[in-house]
């Protein structure tokens, strides 16, 4: 069809010198482009395109994801942005306001949640039956684990620890044990040393998964 992709969003606004500046100057974005009645302003993830106009009649919604929503709210209604939604956090595990310039475009600040923020702990994806004493050892294990990683390391280690309990369809204890060591790369399993020594685990008898040169 000989389509490239998405180009540019249009932002219709009535003063392109007071939005390139909420754009530049307070926002971390820069001017790639100047023409006629535009200026180009590059996100790094996509370009967009202030258009002068004299009246929006069709404002629009933009969303930019920001490592801190209260502080740069608070930024913004600084400069004289209102304030439509205070941050407030989703259901899909999201934090997030939402604020509009002068002419009525809406800019949504948001960043993802990390697990330590969740207020719970995520169920583990179980398809056997897990002794209690198991799936609390791993849920315990797992915190040692950095947020943005866990619910990978989470996956990994309940499905190894589920291969490796294939012959009994019950998950103990020592297959999580083994499952959380042998699920890391060799050259990184000393990172996992700590959280099962903190747990009274005598590492001593796990020699052979640390020293296997494959991992799960």
């Amino acid at each position: 069809m000989g389509i490239l992709g998405l180009s540019h969003i249009d932002v219709p606004v009535t003063s392109l010198e007071h939005s390139e500046q909420l754009f530049t100057q307070h926002l971390p974005f820069w001017v790639k482009r100047r023409g006629e009645g535009y200026v180009d302003v590059d996100t790094g993830t996509c370009i967009l395109r202030l258009l002068k106009t004299r009246h929006v009649e069709h404002p629009v919604t933009l969303r930019i994801q920001v490592n801190n929503v209260e502080e740069t709210t608070q930024k913004l209604v600084d400069l004289g942005l209102r304030v439509r939604y205070e941050p407030m956090r989703t259901e899909e595990h999201e934090l997030f306001s939402q604020v509009a310039d002068s002419d009525g475009n809406s800019l949504v600040l948001w960043r993802e949640l990390s697990e330590d923020e969740y207020g719970y702990t995520p169920e583990l994806p179980k398809e056997l039956s897990w002794r209690p004493e198991a799936e609390e050892l791993l849920k315990v294990l797992l915190k040692s684990v950095p947020a943005l990683f866990r619910a990978l390391v989470r996956w990994r280690v309940s499905k190894n620890a589920e291969y490796l309990a294939e012959s009994t369809r019950i998950v103990g204890r020592e297959e999580v044990i083994r499952s959380f060591i042998l699920s890391s790369a060799k050259v990184t399993r000393y990172r996992v040393r700590k959280p099962l020594q903190d747990q009274g685990i005598d590492l001593e008898k796990y020699t052979a998964e640390f020293e296997a040169d494959e991992r799960l």
